[in-house]
């Protein structure tokens, strides 16, 4: 998320906090960084320059303390100004405690609002919410169906109607979730390839016969500016009230999410962060600051695995390694809940301290696709006692899952150094105890 910015970040930071104090000249040489690199990131004009004097009046005439660095100082600067950037707080949807909330999703054609709906439905199911797809833009090719198989795969049901009038089914939606006893309509409108009256025309009647609690706007985190015009285009006519960024783990420069609150004037509420129905986390303005900065986000990245660890496969997993049990059912298993987890480069950036070659590093989620297929072409005997792998039995398992048997090799020689690691980790445990 964001890499090539943080990258810029971490060595124009690493320049000035090795000098002994702050003085005009390395602060002007350092904003000067700054603000080309938030330029380049195609940051809003306006907004790089408020950010940059805001930044320099605050740093200019503070003193260094002993305990810390003209770098770390210029960080926590740059924290601060960030946060407030972002919108300096969480903000939460607002859903009625009795009676139906209306969410309406909209924003250009591309953006992912389809994928959103369901995403956002899955989460509130998961909240205790019964949520209902309203398939609202019925001039996409496809568009109802995708919805459909997203309300299918996430078992949450999919209102539409065969006469295609999006103000109808609209309207009828908000019926049928009252009859049905649902308390959460999420209306998917149309979009456009770009703004124009027809679409804005449609979305305002839309608004006006469903009175929603809600309107997101939807926008790829992607297109950088482009971005934040459409949104303050959307805002202008139809005044939302909430910002999802999709695709935060492609090649974002970090302009769209740098700039669109600032310009606009609505909170982040939502970035959507891989293509998994759960893939979607609320927006925390610090911890993103936090990531931009390199600094990690060890918060999300226990919130995201609180999600996907099971408690009680938790408690079964210690016990097996303690007793040193680890086969390769429990590791496969480890592989599916990582995969659900999001991108491997995207859990990578919410780890403090990880070197920035590494964070930048082409890392290749392939590679787990590869692992999975080797242990699900092996027999339940071979997963659970690794150490009848002979010659014949690796060169099948490599045919069976298109696969090198170097590569079979690697697996089982790495597994093996893993269950040599943890046995002697279990042993030192055990006489420190004594």
């Amino acid at each position: 998320m964001l890499q090539d910015l943080t990258s810029k970040f971490e060595k124009i930071l690493k320049k000035v906090t090795g000098q002994g104090k702050l003085t005009e000249k390395n602060i002007s040489d350092t904003l000067r960084e700054i603000r080309r690199v938030l330029l380049d990131a195609d940051v809003n004009f306006k907004v790089t320059k408020e950010f940059i004097e805001t930044v320099s009046a605050k740093a200019l005439g503070q003193e260094v303390l002993s305990s810390i660095s003209p770098g770390q100082l210029l960080t926590k600067i740059f924290f601060d100004e960030l946060v407030v950037l972002l919108g300096n707080e969480n903000v939460s949807l607002k859903l009625n405690a009795s009676g139906v909330t209306v969410i309406m999703v909209v924003g250009l054609q591309g953006s992912g609002k389809t994928t959103f709906c369901g995403k956002l439905a899955n989460k509130l199911k998961a909240q205790g919410r019964k949520p209902l797809l309203v398939a609202a833009d019925i001039y996409r090719p496809a568009a109802i169906d995708q919805l459909i198989a997203l309300g299918k795969y996430i078992d949450t049901p999919v209102f539409t109607l065969p006469d295609l009038d999006a103000r109808k089914i609209a309207r009828e939606s908000i019926a049928h979730a009252q009859a049905n006893n649902l308390d959460t309509v999420i209306v998917d409108t149309a979009g456009r390839l770009h703004v124009d009256e027809e679409l804005m025309k449609e979305v305002t009647d839309i608004k006006e016969i469903i009175s929603p609690q809600e309107i997101l706007f939807v926008v790829d985190s992607m297109t950088g500016q482009d971005a934040v015009n459409s949104a303050k285009s959307f805002h202008d006519k139809i005044d939302f009230d909430g910002i999802v960024l999709t695709k935060m783990d492609g090649d974002a420069k970090g302009g769209c999410a740098l700039s669109i609150r600032a310009v606009v004037g609505k909170p982040i509420k939502y970035i959507s962060n891989g293509e998994n129905v759960d893939a979607l986390e609320p927006f925390f303005p610090d911890r993103l600051a936090s990531r931009i900065l390199g600094k990690g986000d060890v918060i999300s990245l226990v919130e995201r695995a609180q999600a996907h660890f099971d408690e009680n496969e938790a408690e079964e997993l210690e016990e097996k390694f303690r007793k040193n049990k680890f086969d390769f059912n429990d590791f496969l298993k480890q592989i599916k809940m990582i995969k659900r987890m999001g991108s491997l480069s995207s859990l990578i950036s919410m780890i403090p301290g990880i070197p920035a070659q590494m964070k930048n590093a082409n890392v290749d989620d392939n590679a787990l696709v590869k692992v999975e297929a080797i242990i699900s072409s092996m027999t339940k005997l071979e997963r659970s006692t690794p150490k009848i792998l002979n010659g014949g039995r690796r060169l099948r398992i490599a045919r069976g899952s298109g696969t090198s048997i170097q590569d079979v090799n690697r697996l089982v020689k790495q597994f093996s150094e893993m269950q040599n690691m943890i046995s002697k980790f279990n042993k030192v445990g055990f006489k420190s105890r004594f």
